[in-house]
């Protein structure tokens, strides 16, 4: 296997204007944005949608936040401020990755769709940085953002994702690619929903609304972005069938599973059994049961035999996560409504 990626080159008069011929990598594009040429169709509805997710964290009402804040349990207050130290460090991650992403994805119309994403996950930075500034004072806020520094646990978890990024920065070829591109599924997939679950749990408690709103949003855009590079993959194993040799499928399936192990780990850590709603057997069930549908989605089988079916007693996630309330199709990442953010009213 020619193990070459080239990056995408910024002007190319030479380059190969049929649709017909584009890949995902390796294409000699010519870098133009055509939207009524595209290639990959998917690109356009996921377009569409990403652009009507648009929202700003400001909109969003946090005074009753800054009341129960002070008021939260230990270990309710402990857990706020690492899983908001873990999201923080993963968007700000994301934002300055998927640049690197993009430079050697040769289909333009992908190349829009990660635009999109890259500001995306800029807005759910500010997004954290609101949510923190609401609640505490600018000493607090510092403690919390940069806990990933001092919490052994914490810097654990970004060292995982952190160092497959940079295994890309440092080596490109197509492999390094796929294991990026994995690296940012895992992410996308399971990295965020511990972190997601706690705040639901505590806005069905009554505590945080504001929060949990903000988290709504954000889940909804990391539906799309999880979409997006599970299409990017199923079409690499479309077009580099090579890539996805027996070794190499059991490498994502390794990798899908490192990410779940983690995971688990994590947020019984951050969670464990002192937060009414939630527990570690609810976090480990729900969590296995995501990876499964993570390898699934990527034709690769079930990791976790027994854990197949979503936890009936973790349905208040999905319920939880609808942004507008409207119904989606939340773990094949695919929204059957598009809502503006003047459509979405504050149900909690």
């Amino acid at each position: 296997m020619e193990n070459v990626i080239n990056r995408r080159p910024l002007f190319n008069p030479d380059g190969d204007i049929d649709v017909r011929n584009r890949r995902m990598i390796n294409f000699n594009t010519t870098n133009m944005n055509d939207f009524n040429n595209l290639k990959y169709d998917w690109c356009s509805d996921w377009y569409r949608q990403a652009m009507n997710n648009f929202w700003v964290p400001e909109e969003i009402n946090m005074n009753q936040d800054k009341s129960d804040y002070p008021k939260l349990s230990k270990p309710e207050r402990t857990a706020y401020d690492k899983v908001l130290s873990f999201l923080v460090f993963l968007d700000s991650l994301q934002s300055a990755n998927l640049p690197n992403i993009s430079s050697y994805v040769t289909a333009n119309e992908v190349n829009l769709c990660l635009s999109i994403q890259t500001f995306q996950e800029c807005i759910h930075s500010q997004s954290y940085s609101y949510m923190i500034d609401t609640i505490c004072n600018p000493d607090e806020r510092n403690e919390i953002i940069y806990q990933w520094k001092d919490d052994e646990h914490l810097l654990k978890r970004n060292k995982f994702i952190g160092d497959l990024y940079n295994e890309f920065l440092e080596k490109q070829d197509k492999q390094t690619f796929l294991r990026v591109c994995i690296a940012n599924y895992i992410l996308e997939g399971v990295y965020f929903y511990s972190g997601f679950m706690f705040f639901y749990n505590l806005a069905r408690n009554g505590k945080m609304p504001g929060s949990a709103q903000e988290i709504r949003y954000i889940n909804r855009d990391e539906n799309t972005h999880l979409w997006l590079f599970r299409e990017i993959l199923l079409e690499l194993q479309k077009e580099e069938p090579e890539l996805f040799t027996e070794e190499n499928n059991q490498m994502i399936r390794d990798m899908i599973d490192e990410g779940v192990r983690q995971e688990i780990e994590w947020g019984q850590y951050v969670i464990g059994n002192q937060l009414p709603g939630l527990n570690e057997r609810m976090v480990e069930d729900y969590i296995k049961y995501l990876g499964n549908m993570r390898c699934q989605g990527l034709g690769l089988g079930v990791l976790y035999e027994g854990y197949e079916d979503e936890p009936e007693n973790m349905a208040w996630v999905s319920e939880y996560s609808n942004a507008n309330m409207v119904k989606t199709d939340f773990f094949e990442a695919r929204s059957t409504a598009y809502a503006k953010i003047t459509a979405i009213e504050d149900d909690l």
